[in-house]
């Protein structure tokens, strides 16, 4: 039972990847606080399980006990090179890849870690911010695995990506929120807890970063990550359409956020549970019948998260997990991230190339870590993020529709943990001026290189795009279709004819 409850703890995966500014001399601090009773070890549970997945390293990291070079709203960035990959003739300028720390002023110590990366294509390319879930897991996840411009071979060598973001976009990979990843402070209060202070961060770290890169200021700007970060995106898009119309700072050009196979909506999204494993074989009807005795008490705690917040909310996620543990027990071996897979670890994939390989002396050199460790996802942010789970982030999502923000959900078909099945009927329920119209769209073949890739729902500024033969993370299975999806949805061509015929993106 410990395995299976602390399954959907594990929800978001994604991105990472490297090149320090300054030297550091990590000092852990004491193991994090849990919340306990005797029916609530979810957090210590799962806690103990993703230990067990060499994704923590043995005591928390990345609260230091002090730093120097701490400049509060203060930018510091290199030009970086790959000596294992350069392209003959390259100099680092026309790479164009970078790295650096920002210090948080709404922190007392707190430095936050990213990458950007100019596009391979045009410079005028839109920017992309790219959040990886968790809570805590770091973004060179995705940079290594997904869609950063290069990935990990087996024998610990970089090679160039062929559908990297990059090659349509100027993309920035971040480590955050504070303690995930490179990410650190020296004060253990600058850990954050809320939706509120992630995307506070967040948008000062964009206020900085394009003070920074003036040239890209012009340039179309937008939100995407998967998993946790269904939370994540849309609270930061709310942030900078605010901030926009406050006139807060340099304007960010806004213009759509996407959200991959993203925990958005509980209450919506844990009701697809068991529709979602009877239709794909996961579970009988019998089994059905008896776990959906579960769902209204699993209604009702998130119902209670929403008007009380605080430990309540932890309860509810204690109680909605019991329907995806049913659901496991059943299942067995299978890959909640990719059912079509058995689940070989207990990750149900092999990450530990990039911890080897970030964790080398010869890296951790070049990258001007010191004695940092990389942590692929912090329990420290983990539990910190505890109480913000079961929230429901699609609130705020409508009235950023109706001031023309496009927005893309999509999601890859064969993922149980954050199902498309769950991400389609929040999209469907949500409340804004186009949904009768969204509704009565039918769903239209997503074609790449004239073959069938997924199916597309849109209307206006929203569409919804479930992926075929992709599990959790989309880009990792269908790099191409990927890469396909996010240029042509930034380019407006990402939508239904007016006959309904097929998509067909250039």
């Amino acid at each position: 039972m410990e395995s299976s409850s602390s399954r959907f703890l594990c929800t978001c995966l994604s991105s990472m990847f490297f090149f320090l500014i300054s030297n550091t001399i990590p000092l852990s601090f004491s193991s994090p606080t849990h919340h306990t009773n005797s029916d609530l070890s979810f957090s210590s549970t799962a806690e103990k399980l993703i230990r067990g997945f060499n994704l923590f390293p043995k005591d928390p990291i990345n609260t230091l006990e002090s730093d120097s070079l701490l400049v509060a709203g203060n930018i510091v960035e290199k030009k970086l090179t790959f000596p294992s990959l350069v392209a003959p003739g390259s100099s680092v300028e026309e790479l164009g890849h970078h790295a650096g720390y920002y210090s948080l002023p709404r922190s007392k110590a707190a430095r936050m870690f990213y990458f950007f990366f100019e596009s391979r294509n045009r410079k005028d390319d839109p920017v992309v911010i790219w959040l990886t879930g968790g809570p805590g897991c770091s973004s060179e996840l995705a940079l290594f695995y997904e869609n950063g411009p290069f990935q990990l071979t087996k024998n610990l060598s970089l090679v160039w990506n062929d559908y990297g973001w990059d090659k349509a976009s100027n993309i920035i990979f971040v480590d955050q929120p504070t303690g995930t990843g490179f990410s650190y402070t020296s004060d253990e209060s600058d850990i954050r807890h809320d939706e509120e202070g992630v995307s506070n961060d967040l948008y000062d770290f964009l206020q900085a970063f394009f003070k920074e890169h003036p040239q890209f200021t012009k340039n179309d700007f937008y939100i995407t990550g998967e998993s946790y970060a269904g939370h994540y995106i849309p609270a930061l898009a709310s942030r900078v359409h605010q901030g926009n119309k406050a006139k807060e700072g340099i304007h960010i050009n806004l213009k759509g956020f996407a959200i991959g196979n993203g925990l958005t909506n509980p209450e919506i999204q844990y009701q697809a549970y068991t529709d979602y494993a009877l239709d794909r074989g996961l579970i009988q009807k019998a089994d059905y019948n008896s776990i959906n005795k579960l769902l209204p008490s699993c209604k009702q705690a998130i119902e209670d998260c929403g008007t009380e917040g605080g430990e309540t909310c932890v309860t509810s996620l204690y109680v909605c997990n019991k329907i995806f543990n049913r659901i496991m027990n059943i299942a067995g071996d299978v890959n909640y991230y990719d059912i079509r897979k058995k689940c070989v670890g207990d990750l149900c994939y092999d990450f530990s190339e990039m911890e080897e390989f970030l964790n080398k002396k010869t890296v951790r050199d070049a990258l001007g870590v010191g004695d940092l460790d990389f942590v692929s996802c912090s329990s420290t942010v983990y539990s910190a993020m505890m109480e913000d789970w079961m929230r429901n982030l699609e609130a705020g999502i409508p009235a950023l529709l109706e001031d023309g923000i496009k927005v893309l959900v999509y999601a890859g078909e064969e993922d149980l943990i954050c199902n498309w099945l769950g991400n389609s009927r929040w999209v469907q329920a949500m409340e804004w001026s186009g949904q009768k119209e969204f509704g009565a769209s039918g769903a239209v073949p997503f074609l790449v290189d004239g073959a069938e890739a997924g199916t597309l729902k849109s209307h206006g500024p929203l569409a919804f795009l479930k992926v075929y033969e992709a599990g959790h993370m989309v880009p990792m299975d269908q790099p191409k279709a990927a890469l396909t999806m996010l240029r042509s949805w930034m380019q407006g061509k990402l939508t239904m004819t007016k006959n309904g015929d097929n998509v067909s993106p250039k």
